[in-house]
């Protein structure tokens, strides 16, 4: 089982420490955003423009991980605790992440989307599976809002475009024509990559 250890404090299990938590003890719930923030992180990088923006995001995420943290049953998953919980904040970050997303982007997207120029041609010859993960996220970071959602959605996140229609209230048939716009406009940034890895990520 998993044990998690302060210099601080005794080491304590997951469970117990989320039983601290729901318990609403600011000792246990510091612990708890310590061990999860860079996950958190990591997350919400991805659908914002800058690290304030995600870290603005993953803060606002934890507040509802310790609200709602009464409806995860860490009893129901007694051989993957650490999974299941990290499985459920994931989603709690990505639906916050999206908020922000709706919040602070949504006037630019018209704007950006007019301003952008692609390159549709898809001739399969840009060498987009030689990315690394770190790479491709670095790509998708200078992506326009609107694109970038739908391809961290599509993509990263595995959502079908029904579901990501549904978070961003856009349609279906605009979600596929950005994933597509995004994917073009990848392989545009990368032909004037000059720093690309030998990894096997392939963005489509």
């Amino acid at each position: 089982m998993l044990h998690l250890s302060s210099p601080v404090s005794a080491p304590i299990t997951l469970p117990e420490l989320l039983a601290a938590c729901q318990r609403q003890e600011r000792v246990a719930q510091r612990r708890l955003y310590g061990q999860f923030h860079g996950f958190a992180m990591s997350i919400c990088l991805r659908y914002a423009r800058d690290r304030d923006q995600a870290l603005e995001a993953a803060n606002d995420g934890f507040l509802k991980v310790f609200r709602d943290l009464y409806r995860f049953d860490a009893a129901r998953h007694p051989e993957d605790v650490l999974g299941s919980f990290r499985g459920w904040l994931k989603r709690i970050m990505i639906h916050t992440a999206i908020d922000h997303y709706r919040a602070n982007e949504r006037h630019q997207h018209q704007q950006e989307l007019d301003d952008v120029t692609l390159n549709q041609a898809d001739g399969g010859a840009t060498p987009l599976d030689t990315l690394s993960y770190d790479e491709l996220l670095g790509l998708v970071q200078r992506l326009p809002p609107a694109y970038r959602a739908v391809f961290n959605l599509a993509v990263i996140d595995g959502f079908g475009h029904e579901e990501i229609a549904e978070q961003l209230r856009i349609s279906v048939g605009t979600s596929k024509s950005n994933l597509f716009k995004a994917r073009a406009h990848l392989r545009t940034m990368l032909a004037h990559t000059t720093t690309i890895s030998s990894a096997r990520y392939v963005v489509g």
